[in-house]
Formats: structure tokens, sequence, C-alpha cells
């Protein structure tokens, strides 16, 4: 995380801190430490900042399912509204091998167009993340070319104030060009790879300015002929206040490593500074 400390001490004396968006604009924060829901990225940028402002937050989250755990701690920054930089560092529970599979993730944001709320067509960004794992021994064992790797992403946001009887309606479509497997804690690539463009999705409905309840979908490849399936959520995020929000999801990861049915539930918290 030493570029990322330097970065923020360069950045810091240049602004004031953020405060200038609408509640909940920013989203959660996403298992890859973008802005976002809790599986798929996000077209906003992290934090509250507005075009002369700088934002930070924090995050650690936990999905739980039926054979895996999975704990992700990261921060983000948010620069004048315009780029976005994170860190993660994701820490994956393999019981039946009696391991743990680490991975760190740096990534960018750039929003080239739009405000979720205020401009006629989507928000519009584009991202990229590297992700490298710090023991490729399990990934080699399984068939993975490589143990690091770069996804890169393309997404859109809107949300529609008072759309849908009178509730406030919120869509996010990402197309990630990718060859991850199991977002990169197996490595990437393998002996049936190709990158693919996939399909990310989510939805939300605002039953109040503080809670919103919504879906996501995340499409997956086969790269090592395991079965690994595409990822579904639902979920809940309560956002009090421009410092913090609480992120509650049932998880349907389908087939992980070749194990079935790993279902399960997820838990995320950031702090917005």
């Amino acid at each position: 995380m030493k570029w990322f400390s330097v970065l923020l001490l360069l950045v810091l004396p240049l602004s004031a801190l953020a405060g200038g968006k609408l509640l909940a604009t920013p989203g959660v924060s996403q298992i890859e430490g973008s802005a976002g829901g809790g599986i798929v990225p996000w077209a906003q940028l992290a934090g509250y900042a507005s075009e002369d402002e700088w934002a930070i937050s924090g995050f650690c989250s936990r999905g739980n399912v039926k054979n895996y755990t999975l704990d992700v701690c990261g921060v983000q920054a948010n620069i004048f509204d315009r780029i976005e930089l994170s860190y993660a560092e994701q820490d994956f529970d393999v019981p039946s091998l009696n391991t743990n599979i680490e991975q760190d993730i740096s990534a960018i944001k750039v929003r080239l167009y739009g405000d979720i709320v205020y401009s006629d067509w989507p928000q519009l960004s584009v991202g990229v993340q590297h992700k490298s794992l710090q023991d490729g021994s399990v990934a080699t064992l399984v068939g993975a070319e490589h143990t690091s790797g770069n996804d890169v992403y393309v997404a859109m946001s809107k949300l529609h104030l008072g759309a849908l009887s009178g509730y406030n309606w919120f869509w996010n479509v990402t197309a990630r060009y990718s060859n991850a497997n199991q977002i990169g804690l197996l490595g990437f690539g393998g002996n049936k790879a190709n990158k693919h463009w996939l399909l990310e999705a989510s939805s939300a409905i605002f039953l109040s300015r503080e809670i919103a309840i919504g879906v996501e979908f995340r499409e997956k490849q086969n790269n090592l002929g395991l079965g690994e399936s595409h990822w579904r959520d639902v979920f809940i995020a309560w956002l009090p206040n421009k410092s913090i929000s609480v992120t509650g999801a049932w998880l349907d990861l389908g087939s992980i490593a070749g194990v079935e049915k790993q279902t399960g539930w997820y838990v995320s918290i950031t702090g917005y500074f």
C-alpha cells in the first residue's frame, strides 16, 4: 500500500474534504475494492467528492458460503470526482485444503461522462483492476496459466428519482474483459481459457433515502473446466449518513472449485472521510 499512501500525501493538501454529493450516490464497496455493489463495480466513484473535492474511504467485508469464507479489507480515494484509486486485500479460507489464498488488488477507475442523478444519459466509467496472488500454488495445482492478471471493465449507472411509484430506482450494467478464475483467487487462464467480455448488472429500489434493496448478477467463465458458476445476490444497504454504510446480502455463488451449492451470506461496512 506504499504507493497509495504516497499519493494521499500528495493529494490531501490540494483540496477540501468531500461532502458535496447526495446521500447514497457513491454506492457501497465491492469485494475487489471498487465502489459499487458487493459483487459488481458500478460507474460511481467511491466517496462523496464533487469536482473540487477529494474523498477517502475504507471498508471491510466478509462473505460466508457453505464451504468457503472470503474476507476483504481495502481503501479508496476519489480525486475531484474524476479518478478513483483503490487497494484491497482478499483472504479466501479453504478448510478442505487447510489453507488460505491471499490476493492483492490495485485498481483505478475514471469517470468519462455524466452523473448518475443529474445528466440525461447514464454515468459512464472505465476501470482496470490488477490482481496478484501472494502464493499461486493452489492456482497452479488446478491448472491456471498465470498467478496475476488484469480485469478491464466499462460501467454505466443511473439513478431515477421517483421513477417507481415515487421510489428512487437505480440500475447499473458493467461489461468486464477478463480471464480470471473465481475473480482471480484460482489464478488466470487455463486449458479452456480465452479472455471474454462478461456481463454484470445490478438494480435497486430505495425504500427511503437511507435504505435500498436490490439484486446483482455477475457472469463467470469456466476456464479450468471445474464448473464455475455465475454469481447472484440479493442485498439490503443502509446508509444513515455520509460517514458510514452497512450492507447485508444473501449469496448464490453456485459451484466453486467443483464444490456445488455454495450459498450463504455477506456483510460489508464502509467508512467515509
